[in-house]
């Protein structure tokens, strides 16, 4: 049973990991918050640790799990939804989240999807001026997420397709975390001797080198653009390297 004061609506949050707890930080202010995950531990203040269904049942759902489980998580909500509920997700990739809410998620409730493009690290320093990709799915729900998300965070909204943001995506991301990862394997690199633009590449990698594993499963094969961006690098870098 939800209790919450009359100024603060109840949002829940299915997935308590490092992105949902940087949501939970910036999202309390404004909502009654309630938190469901299995394998998190002790909640931070603000946040009320609840069944699946209960947070199901707030007006605001969102959906901060990895894409494998990300059907059957939507499967398990769907029966507790109330009409008008706002759903969104908040994945690295659109086209097969979009498709499987509007697919899976009752007619009732609008739908959102969303992508903040940025992650704890990037958000050390608060969230004015980062940006985040908005697709509106179903409802109209989609207007009063970009105006809170503008007038309320500070966020720069990008609102675009799914389709569309994953073929950005594919290079944006893909190719971030691709040469991150190679360069990890890599190290130890120089830091002592460094250049401007070398210590801004050692800096990237620090953005996104304790992502999630399924982060970067997810930016690399579930997103439809990203095999064709991993082959146009790689050959060309195997061209360069044959010309060196």
């Amino acid at each position: 049973m939800l209790s919450n004061p009359p100024d603060r609506p109840p949002l829940g949050i299915i997935g308590f990991g490092a992105f949902g707890r940087l949501m939970a930080t910036h999202l309390r202010r404004w909502f009654h918050l309630y938190a469901y995950d299995p394998a998190a531990t002790a909640m931070p203040d603000g946040v009320e640790r609840a069944d699946l269904a209960t947070v199901a049942h707030c007006s605001v759902v969102v959906l901060a799990t990895p894409v494998g489980q990300f059907e059957g998580v939507i499967r398990q909500i769907s029966p507790h939804l109330r009409p008008g509920t706002l759903v969104l997700d908040v994945g690295s990739v659109k086209v097969m989240p979009a498709e499987i809410m509007l697919r899976c998620l009752p007619a009732h409730v609008e739908v959102v999807a969303t992508h903040p493009l940025f992650g704890p690290q990037s958000a050390a320093e608060g969230l004015a001026g980062l940006k985040i990709a908005l697709c509106p799915l179903r409802g109209g729900g989609g207007l009063r997420v970009a105006a809170f998300l503008r007038h309320c965070l500070g966020l720069t909204v990008i609102v675009t397709t799914p389709e569309a943001h994953d073929r950005d995506a594919a290079m944006v991301q893909g190719l971030t975390h691709l040469i991150a990862k190679v360069l990890v394997q890599m190290e130890p690199l120089p830091s002592r001797m460094t250049t401007r633009s070398f210590d801004l590449l050692l800096r990237a990698i620090d953005m996104v080198r304790y992502d999630a594993p399924e982060v970067f499963e997810a930016i690399e094969r579930a997103n439809p653009y990203a095999a064709s961006v991993r082959r146009r690098f790689f050959d060309l870098a195997a061209a360069l390297d044959d010309r060196m």
